[in-house]
């Protein structure tokens, strides 16, 4: 099942790999592990934010997916599902609405 990863970086251990000079390393070392089908970096909440699109086969997968940003970047991270245009036309919305009338 394709989900997006929201992750968030708090100030520390980052600001001390970006110091060293190891953060683009870490980062890329996680990355690898993950296989994001995409990945985006930007600010969120105020911090240090990323969102990866991966896919999750089955839900035991989930730690493998979000351990390596736990351990190493003391990260947060949230999992949502996403849905193409073809997932959405399949879910059958008229019958649904039409039970729920």
């Amino acid at each position: 099942m394709r989900m997006i990863m929201h992750i968030d970086f708090p100030p520390e251990p980052f600001n001390t790999l970006v110091r060293n000079g190891t953060a683009g390393a870490t980062l890329q070392k996680a990355l690898n592990d993950v296989k994001p089908e995409a990945a985006y970096f930007s600010e969120a909440n105020g911090q240090r934010g990323g969102i990866l699109i991966v896919d999750l086969p089955e839900a035991s997968k989930m730690p493998a997916l979000a351990e390596p940003f736990f351990l190493t970047l003391n990260a947060s991270v949230r999992f949502r599902v996403a849905m193409t245009p073809e997932d959405l036309a399949r879910a059958d919305l008229e019958s649904i609405g039409k039970k729920y009338s």
